[in-house]
């Protein structure tokens, strides 16, 4: 248990009369706990609380287009209640498609519907390419597709994973734009799950 002390103030009359006081020992007890802590957010600069993200725990936006054309594009995620992928705080993403027949797909990333706003713009250029600089992966500072895959091969009926890190992170109003190269009619199903 910590000892408390006392000292006598520098411009009190027992020191004016000589009496010196001693308010530290030589030696300083430190107390040494260990407690742990959990940060859940913080307060930002305009003093609103801003929670702390975490992982997407399943996938969700599950969007299913029936009957696809072959050449045939669709858009996702385009559910009643979300139509577009908001990546602001998180890094890396899963992107699951489930096609009802095997064979090539091209996915690109776009900007998503005119009717959300991509933080206090509104309106954006629906679906259009998105486009960024990232020196890191040697592209220079020119701006590049961020996500742009012509021929990914898909297996029929089952959901295949793909994992994208950090081409999209911190994107706004995002969309999937879905082409159908597997040369015949398909039934694609999309869900997403983003990662901090």
């Amino acid at each position: 248990m910590p000892s408390k002390r006392t000292g006598y103030a520098p411009w009190s009359l027992t020191r004016e009369a000589g009496v010196q006081s001693a308010t530290v020992e030589g030696t300083i007890e430190v107390p040494q706990n260990v407690q742990p802590t959990l940060s859940t957010g913080f307060v930002d600069e305009k003093g609103n609380w801003q929670g702390t993200k975490s992982d997407d725990e399943v996938f969700f936006a599950f969007t299913k287009h029936v009957a696809v054309a072959d050449a045939g594009e669709t858009l996702s995620p385009a559910t009643s209640t979300i139509n577009s992928l908001d990546m602001s705080g998180f890094k890396s993403m899963f992107l699951a498609i489930k096609p009802s027949r095997g064979g090539d797909y091209k996915i690109t990333a776009v900007m998503g519907p005119d009717t959300e706003s991509f933080a206090n713009l509104a309106p954006v250029d629906a679906a259009a390419l998105l486009k960024g600089s990232n020196s890191l992966q040697g592209q220079g500072d020119d701006f590049n597709s961020l996500l742009s895959d012509n021929a990914q091969s898909m297996t029929a009926d089952v959901w295949n994973i793909l994992m994208i890190n950090n081409s999209l992170q911190s994107q706004r109003n995002l969309q999937f734009l879905i082409t159908n190269n597997s040369g015949g009619e398909s039934t694609i199903e999309v869900a997403f799950m983003r990662m901090i």
